[in-house]
């Protein structure tokens, strides 16, 4: 039901991206994707790397970016720091259209069985998925900045912290 996605498959992740930023408005964090967010050249990019993720189940339903890397934006975490180890999972512009239920949990899982150690953050106003991410084990390690200067919480997964 993942798979890596493909550009044929571009106009329902936009579709499941808009979802998505509908969902977060009416859940109090309007800024964090604004109305455009990712951009379709970001998703094509995405696509064109191999790290963007669908699930599939006949339509598709969900997206999540998922590399194992370093990622320069977690460099320096302001407040804390994290205790995995780089070069791990991480995990990016996760988003579903609302009809599969613990979709977050079946990404996470899908990512920790290449990388049991993952790193992911979110916009300060994202409490849904803040209490996504603490739910499944994660732990905010602190804050980070992306490129553009805004301001994220970041968190980690370290293998056995998941919580059922």
């Amino acid at each position: 039901m993942i798979r890596v996605a493909t550009q044929k498959d571009m106009p329902d992740i936009m579709r499941v991206y808009a979802a998505a930023r509908e969902f977060m408005a009416q859940s109090g964090n309007p800024n964090q994707w604004g109305k455009t967010y990712p951009p379709a050249e970001t998703v094509a990019d995405d696509i064109d790397m191999g790290r963007l993720f669908v699930f599939d189940d006949g339509g598709i339903r969900g997206a999540f970016v998922f590399f194992i890397g370093n990622e320069p934006d977690y460099d320096k975490v302001l407040g804390g720091s994290f205790k995995t180890k780089s070069p791990c999972g991480i995990m990016h512009r996760i988003a579903s259209d609302g009809s599969v239920r613990g979709f977050f949990a079946l990404a996470a899982d899908y990512c920790k069985a290449s990388a049991p150690e993952l790193r992911i953050d979110t916009h300060r106003d994202n409490l849904v998925m803040q209490h996504v991410l603490e739910k499944y084990g994660f732990m905010a390690v602190g804050t980070v900045f992306l490129k553009n200067g805004e301001e994220r919480i970041a968190y980690e997964f370290m293998g056995a912290n998941r919580k059922d």
